[in-house]
């Protein structure tokens, strides 16, 4: 059975954070029922990468990135897709994880219709597909993930299969740094195959 995570299991260093949130589930609670999925998937962004959010310092729109670990921090992509990252580190750092995929777990019907497609492999493989699928947006920038509400973070007995570790992806700065994480066997990442050894 799923339980809200504690803060205090979720680690203050943001390249542990990243591999712990492998096979943690992320809740959506929606009006017409629970949206879920479990993470396959994330990417880390420490302090000192300029491909951080949080490198030139805090702005109004990224000030969510420097709240306390455990904190979602949500932007809109090149003006097309939204991305869900964890605020990473202690009140003020700036540092964060995104959640690059998911494995779909409950309200598959409704991930279907907020997608657009059936295909279960494609319906959260991928940062922007998963905010379409659990229809998250800038409205939820902010929240705290460790408490039940909207948008939450959830753990249970599940052990992912094997973790891999790889370069990020679409990544300029920084770009030689192995700070993504993913489940090896899991079909739901995303990514091209040549980064999943």
């Amino acid at each position: 059975m799923i339980r809200p995570l504690a803060r205090s299991e979720l680690p203050g260093d943001t390249t542990d954070l990243a591999r712990t949130l492998i096979g943690k589930v992320v809740v959506r609670e929606l009006p017409e029922g629970i949206v879920s999925g479990r993470i396959v998937e994330t990417e880390a962004y420490v302090v000192g990468d300029a491909a951080g959010h949080g490198y030139r310092g805090m702005t109004p729109r990224n000030r969510s990135l420097f709240l306390e670990r455990g904190h979602a921090y949500v932007y809109l992509a090149y003006g097309i897709s939204y991305m869900l990252n964890v605020s990473s580190e202690r009140a003020g750092i700036g540092t964060g994880v995104l959640i690059r995929a998911l494995e779909p777990l409950e309200g598959i019907p409704i991930m279907r219709l907020n997608r657009g497609v059936e295909r279960l492999r494609d319906l959260a493989r991928g940062p922007g597909r998963l905010a379409a699928a659990l229809r998250i947006d800038r409205s939820l920038d902010g929240l705290d993930l460790c408490r039940q509400g909207p948008l939450w973070l959830a753990g249970d007995d599940h052990q992912p299969g094997e973790i891999g570790q790889s370069i990020r992806i679409g990544i300029s700065k920084d770009a030689d740094r192995l700070l993504r994480f993913y489940v090896r066997e899991s079909p739901f990442v995303s990514g091209p195959g040549s980064l999943r050894d």
